[in-house]
């Protein structure tokens, strides 16, 4: 029997989720908190629980929560992303999934396929959603190999220069190929 649970978030969940997101952009990306990028995390009821078709979805072992992932109905945006994606993925018909994050001592135990697995399901029982986006930065160890796992490319934004983000952008099909 694992010692987690994998589930939408409650109320109950978002300051344990906060903390899994922040100590990413700190300790993770090092860049730490920026308003521009990461103005959800401020206010994750609001962006996350209250919207119709949006959602979070947490890993929790016990009282913690060691993992996250949302979805929100949000196009890429251009800038910064490609005038090409944000064509392709309009608002209305769009879900993005966002701020999938396990927490070091947690990994490798399958919580972000779940977690994305979750979301996938959420996305295609919601209805009006043709599609399901996600950007990366094939900088974060392992993100590209897992993202490959569960998605196609669908632009690959990558310049070379390890000091920028090397984003590679995919799509994952909400047709009966869901994630596990």
């Amino acid at each position: 029997m694992s010692p987690y649970d994998v589930r939408m978030a409650g109320a109950e969940h978002l300051e344990g989720a906060r903390s899994v997101m922040l100590d990413t952009f700190y300790h993770e990306f090092g860049h730490g908190y920026r308003p521009e990028w990461h103005w959800d995390v401020i206010d994750l009821e609001g962006a996350y629980l209250r919207p119709a078709r949006h959602a979070l979805f947490v890993a929790v072992e016990g009282a913690e929560v060691v993992g996250t992932t949302a979805v929100r109905a949000a196009p890429p945006t251009c800038p910064p992303h490609p005038r090409s994606l944000a064509d392709r993925y309009p608002a209305v018909t769009t879900a993005q999934i966002f701020r999938v994050y396990v927490r070091a001592g947690h990994r490798r135990r399958g919580l972000a396929r779940a977690m994305v697995g979750l979301a996938h399901r959420f996305v295609a029982d919601a209805g009006g959603y043709e599609a399901l986006y996600l950007h990366t930065d094939t900088r974060v160890d392992g993100a590209e190999a897992f993202w490959r796992s569960l998605a196609t490319p669908v632009h690959d934004g990558r310049d070379g220069d390890a000091g920028h983000f090397q984003t590679l952008h995919f799509e994952i099909p909400l047709g009966d190929g869901r994630p596990e």
